[in-house]
């Protein structure tokens, strides 16, 4: 038996525009999400031209800096929008990232620790923290609320304690996974960094496979498949914008290029993108997020799960902490304050939903850029500390406040009701079914004759 894709109708239709983007509510809202980043670069782009005299925004400097001062931000939003899809929050990541910057410039600076081994030893501490934390929400039933801000206050008090409120500076070597970047190929002369452009090269092979074996995928399973025009569209707008960011990086102030963060960060987005959608445990977050009682039912250990996205979070928290404090070249006491709101709202600001059991990786990223480029962006324009954080806190209240606004209306998000409005005619679901006169709808149902002598 074969089954084949259901072909796309000819034409142009609204709808197939949300199918670039997978056209489910979740990567709905990311589109809209995505539109909202694009318009801040471009009115920061203007801005900063009319004011300052130059378009700051997208030069390869200012790309570069942000790159470099929020990819530990976009860290924690990757462990942090698994913690909210299965229900929770976690305010501690800070006090952990501070807590685990501190042993290990402590260990380099007085136990002559090797960097590289220091690191290990991070990673080792984010593990039994986060052990520790998800030990009380999964096995002892506190909520995750409380242990954190419980371990907010503790991991804070450790690391001051551990420091002596004091700071601590760092070795050279250890400064380039937060300082470091793409090194140059000296035998190959030409005006630009070459790993750079290869890294966005490898981006662009790395789509254009994905659509391919989506499209195959589809079409094995029998689903719906886009028209050929919008994987096309997809795919030569998704790599003009790869290239052209790879040729920026490649191209800006000598002795930089893309940082070593920055790939760190990338590598982090493509393994946990993967694991979320298409592996058991990812769809076992999802499953306990949206419906805890059904998953239990269906034979998902919920306690499991609860257990290792918290010490998950935890390990990334310490990944984090080490990035800053490589890049600040020093480890301090006031190291990792707020970082958890940053995350959180990076997350919801992405597309999550309040209420768990919705939110992607890449929307919690996209999420983070739209409050990194805001920061950065009003710093361009000489905007005080204050108005930063109220420009901050309305776009988290008018994030959330949306997203509660159409679960309330009964809908995904204003391009769903655009797809809808646009869309209703076409849509097959709506149409006037017609039974095929192969399968009639109705037959006669006859009772099989009974053997009366049967028992006799």
């Amino acid at each position: 038996m074969t089954t084949e894709s259901t072909p796309a109708k000819s034409g142009f239709h609204f709808k197939d525009i949300t199918k670039m983007f997978g056209g489910g509510q979740s990567t709905l809202r990311q589109f809209g999400i995505l539109g909202s980043l694009v318009v801040i670069l471009v009115v920061f782009q203007v801005l900063t031209w009319i004011i300052k005299g130059q378009g700051l925004t997208l030069s390869s400097g200012n790309l570069i800096n942000v790159v470099n001062q929020y990819s530990y931000i976009l860290i924690l939003a990757i462990g942090m929008v698994m913690v909210i899809i299965m229900g929770h929050i976690d305010l501690s990541v800070g006090s952990v990232a501070a807590f685990t910057g501190i042993i290990v410039a402590k260990a380099m600076a007085d136990w002559n620790l090797p960097w590289p081994l220091a690191i290990l030893l991070g990673l080792g501490v984010g593990v039994l923290v986060g052990a520790w934390q998800g030990f009380w929400v999964a096995y002892v039933g506190v909520p995750a609320f409380i242990v954190t801000l419980a371990g907010m206050l503790l991991f804070r008090g450790a690391n001051q304690w551990v420091g002596d409120s004091q700071s601590i500076p760092v070795p050279q070597g250890f400064k380039v996974i937060g300082a470091g970047y793409l090194p140059e190929l000296g035998f190959i002369p030409v005006p630009f960094n070459v790993l750079t452009m290869v890294l966005a090269l490898i981006g662009v092979a790395v789509i254009v496979i994905s659509e391919i074996r989506t499209r195959r995928a589809q079409h094995k399973m029998g689903s719906e498949t886009a028209p050929v025009w919008v994987s096309i569209t997809k795919v030569v707008l998704i790599s003009v914008v790869i290239l052209v960011a790879g040729w920026m990086f490649a191209t800006g102030r000598e002795g930089t290029s893309f940082p070593i963060s920055g790939v760190i960060l990338l590598l982090l987005v493509i393994l946990y993108t993967f694991i979320t959608s298409n592996t058991v445990f990812g769809r076992h977050i999802y499953a306990v997020g949206g419906n805890r009682q059904a998953a239990r039912l269906s034979g998902v250990k919920d306690r499991w799960v609860d257990f290792f996205v918290m010490m998950n979070m935890s390990v990334l928290a310490s990944l984090a902490g080490m990035i800053y404090v490589a890049r600040a070249t020093a480890s301090g006491p006031q190291d990792g304050n707020g970082w958890e709101l940053d995350a959180i709202a990076s997350v919801f600001i992405g597309g999550a939903a309040v209420s768990g059991g919705i939110g992607t990786v890449i929307g919690s990223i996209i999420g983070g850029l739209v409050m990194a480029f805001l920061n950065n962006g009003l710093a361009l324009l000489g905007a005080g500390a204050d108005v930063v954080s109220m420009v901050k806190g309305l776009v988290l209240l008018g994030a959330v406040g949306v997203d509660v606004w159409n679960k309330q209306q009964g809908r995904p998000s204003i391009i769903g009701f655009m797809t809808r409005r646009f869309g209703r005619k076409e849509d097959p679901a709506l149409e006037t079914f017609q039974p095929n006169q192969n399968y009639p709808t109705q037959q006669k149902y006859e009772a099989p004759a009974v053997d009366e002598t049967r028992g006799k």
